[in-house]
């Protein structure tokens, strides 16, 4: 066994454990099983130091104990305690000793614990988190164990974390591009913790995922000197191999063994128990390859990016990861059409890579939003001198064999963009850095407009650009559009990038690529409403390789960078105030309500919308409250229109009201209760100049509104919304249909209030209770609501447009779980889950 999980049963308590408590083995009586984030347990408070930022939670110090055996063969080799990331500033002690520390809290660590252990004996592990200089960040952290932690052993030859690297150099096709031979380069790092010179015996083997079947074998010698690092290197040929994408993701494995061979001289080979170690990871054979004529190519093949920027948490759940949690949302996804994801903007779980590796979604796999200058005052530029280096190794050598994996960014916004700081300096370094690890993929970083420092001078002149011109300071080229301030203070930045980030700059993109012919751009991030007036442009654009929507996901903190607001147009003061309204968002705003899903899972009109106009040939029909009607809608520069699938409304019959269809289509009807209420051809009138869209002004009618799109003259697609009836009954739909009982997997639970009908009734908001009895534990309980001050760990939450969601962890335990949902004015609901021994 070279490997145990320490995911169960921690001991969890506030502050750091004193002295006496370890003396007299007082723990505390709270017991927890990890991943666990201890943030998202605390009350949301006006108060909160990073306010929005962090959708006003805070979180002090916390410790973890964890008392657990060691097994007594263990005793030869050595001893790690790994962990795939510690929110944050974890501080790791073994049997009363500090055996180290980590800053960061999203790169994956191990730490060697082979001093500190007693195998055969019980083991005290002590994990105290300190992520109390708040605000640490400019979104919600969490806290915490959120990923999980695990023990390992080896022999004292061993493999370290991360140590196998391998891509594919070469695929070679027939004449119908069939792939006939793929070419690998392995490479694994082998560690002597001996005081003499060791020699390896190195085995690459790829395995088929499906039954662990060994397909192909290369086997090498290497030396490696005492106390030290070496590496053994081998090539494969793989004939007719099976090739991975995000539309075909065909994965192998590959697994490296290591053996003790002795010393140089004898070169014998060691007998005792535990003299030879084996790790293995998910590999696909396929290739990446970026330029301005082909644009960005997998396997020979052109591929756009349809990418959406990802935040690392879960919603209701806080930032626990697991594998089951990142997987639902990978699928989700690719019901809109994503084919890729940024992990913005940090180190993401490796079960967010595991499910992108699996189900099939390109991954750009960032590393910072900070380096040496920071933009909250407890971020992680107090760490970058020190800590960047084995930060970003550590998150590279985990995520380089992964064929998910296709771009590395170095960074988001970073403040050093300019050239402060040494940052041209900064730059090439760590793109270095990077390529040393991994040759194989292109590297870049997200870079945005000027606002800082250095900066200064141009943010101004183009502050007052602005003015004179009404535009978005992150559309517009700074000192205007005739400038090129920005292109001359950023060449240096970007000029060591393979593929340079353009965020929320896609106007720059054609002037920019007769500067820089040989530049290949990707759109990093950019506004959600601006996706159907620019992916024509990128599709047919080879140099610009695709765009990444801020944001796929919904997340909590940036608490309501997405909202929007009506005013009437005849009140200027109420004008001239949305500008600066669009900067903050009072308590008790939580979420960032921009994105194309909830933080429930629910695909909103966003997301339904970007799949329209990379061409799903739906139609979709939406409302707005017919109070705002005759008002003017004035959007954050993330929103998006503030329509919804509701035909409740209180308005009195007749009352003027606006609908938004959306649709690819040449003309669209619009019918209230069968009669027709106008037609509209593409353009006529647009939601907020959005191409794809009409926007008709109608009466509202209780009854049903329907949609009806053509093409030609034909019918293509219709959709419709109903009145419903009162609330009646809470409805409770479960995503499985069974539970394992591990003690980690995870049931999504949907509850909705509906009416007799069964139609659920989007407007009500009653007040939710959840209870469950059995073996397993409810994880959270929550809406998507974006103004809360509601606790997900709570069991209690108001519906939001009549729906609700419940998460259970299953216990280890069988036998059956019921989850149980009342509210006043609604007929209760239960649901019961069978839990399976594993």
């Amino acid at each position: 066994m070279r490997s145990i999980s320490l995911n169960q049963s921690w001991y969890f308590g506030y502050g750091q454990l004193d002295p006496g408590s370890r003396a007299q083995r007082r723990f505390g009586s709270k017991v927890v099983n990890l991943p666990h984030d201890y943030m998202i347990e605390n009350a949301v408070s006006p108060e909160a130091p990073a306010a929005a930022a962090s959708g006003y939670y805070n979180a002090g110090v916390a410790h973890y104990v964890k008392e657990t055996e060691i097994p007594s063969e263990w005793a030869d080799g050595r001893v790690f305690l790994r962990l795939d990331g510690a929110m944050m500033n974890a501080t790791v002690e073994v049997n009363g000793a500090k055996a180290g520390l980590q800053h960061y809290g999203y790169a994956p660590f191990e730490m060697d614990i082979t001093q500190y252990v007693y195998p055969g004996e019980t083991n005290r592990i002590v994990i105290t988190l300190n992520p109390s200089m708040q605000p640490n960040s400019r979104w919600y952290s969490g806290a915490g164990l959120f990923r999980g932690v695990e023990l390992v052993h080896t022999p004292g030859l061993y493999l370290p974390m991360g140590a196998l690297s391998a891509y594919t150099r070469k695929i070679d096709y027939d004449s119908g591009k069939k792939a006939e031979a793929a070419y690998l380069q392995l490479q694994a790092e082998v560690r002597n913790s001996y005081a003499e010179n060791r020699l390896a015996e190195v085995t690459f083997e790829l395995l088929n995922e499906a039954d662990g079947s060994v397909l192909l074998s290369r086997k090498t010698l290497t030396q490696v000197q005492p106390m030290s690092a070496g590496h053994a290197y081998a090539t494969m040929t793989v004939d007719s191999p099976r090739l991975w994408s995000a539309d075909d993701p065909q994965l192998y494995r590959l697994q490296v063994r290591v053996r003790d061979a002795g010393t140089f001289r004898t070169h014998q080979v060691r007998t005792q128990s535990g003299s030879e170690d084996t790790d293995s990871v998910l590999f696909g054979i396929r290739t990446v390859e970026a330029d301005v004529r082909h644009g960005l190519q997998i396997n020979g093949q052109t591929v756009k990016l349809k990418g959406g920027c990802l935040h690392h948490d879960n919603g209701i759940l806080g930032a626990v990861s697991t594998y089951e949690i990142e997987a639902r949302k990978v699928r989700i996804l690719k019901e809109i059409g994503f084919n890729a994801v940024r992990t913005t903007h940090n180190p993401p779980s490796a079960a967010l890579i595991e499910a992108c590796d699996r189900l099939g979604m390109y991954v750009f796999d960032e590393a910072f939003d900070a380096w040496g200058m920071g933009k909250q005052p407890g971020d992680y530029n107090q760490f970058f001198d020190t800590d960047w280096e084995r930060d970003l190794s550590a998150f590279v050598r985990r995520d380089r064999c992964h064929p998910s994996v296709i771009l590395w960014s170095t960074g988001n916004e970073i403040t050093e963009r300019g050239g402060l700081n040494d940052g041209y300096i900064w730059a090439v370094r760590l793109a270095e850095t990077v390529r040393a690890l991994d040759p194989s993929r292109p590297v870049s970083n997200g870079i945005c407009s000027f606002w800082n420092g250095l900066d200064d001078a141009l943010q101004e002149a183009n502050m007052r650009a602005m003015e004179d011109s009404n535009a978005s300071l992150q559309n517009a080229n700074p000192l205007g559009p005739d400038a090129m301030q920005w292109e001359h203070y950023t060449e240096a930045f970007a000029n060591g990038l393979d593929i340079v980030g353009y965020n929320y700059m896609e106007d720059l993109y054609e002037r920019d690529h007769a500067l820089y012919p040989d530049r290949v751009i990707l759109g990093s991030e950019n506004f959600p409403v601006r996706i159907g007036e620019h992916w024509p442009m990128i599709e047919k654009t080879p140099w610009v390789i695709g765009d990444f929507t801020w944001t796929a996901w919904d997340y909590i903190g940036e608490a309501g960078i997405g909202k929007a607001m009506f005013f009437d147009p005849d009140d200027p003061e109420a004008a001239s105030e949305s500008l600066g309204w669009q900067y903050g968002s009072p308590y008790p705003w939580r979420l960032a309500n921009d994105a194309d899903v909830d933080i429930t899972g629910r695909i909103l009109p966003q997301g339904v919308y970007r799949r329209i106009v990379w061409g799903s040939p739906e139609t979709t029909v939406y409302s707005y409250d017919p109070a705002h009607a005759g008002k003017i809608e004035v959007m954050s520069r993330w929103g998006f229109p503030s329509v919804s699938d509701c035909w409740n409304w209180t308005a009195e019959p007749d009352s003027p009201v606006d609908l938004a269809v959306f649709s690819r289509a040449d003309e669209v009807e619009l019918k209230i209760n069968g009669m027709s209420a106008g037609r509209l051809r593409a353009g006529e009138a647009l939601v907020h100049g959005m191409p794809c869209t009409f926007l008709f002004h109608a009466a509202y009618i209780p009854g049903c509104v329907e949609a009806v799109s053509y093409k030609d003259g034909h019918e293509v697609s219709r959709a419709c919304l109903k009145t419903t009836g009162a609330v009646q009954s809470i409805r409770l739909t479960a995503e499985r249909s069974s539970m394992p009982a591990d003690g980690a997997s995870l049931a999504y639970i949907h509850a909705e209030l509906v009416d007799a009908d069964g139609h659920v009734v989007p407007d009500s908001a009653l007040q939710l209770k959840a209870e469950i009895s059995g073996p397993a534990e409810l994880l959270g309980f929550g809406s998507a609501n974006p103004i809360t001050d509601q606790a997900y760990t709570s069991g209690t939450a108001p519906a939001y447009r009549g729906r609700a969601l419940a998460v259970l962890r299953a216990g280890t335990e069988a036998g059956a779980v019921c989850l149980k949902v009342t509210a006043d004015g609604a007929e209760a609901a239960c649901l019961t889950l069978p839990v399976e021994k594993a």
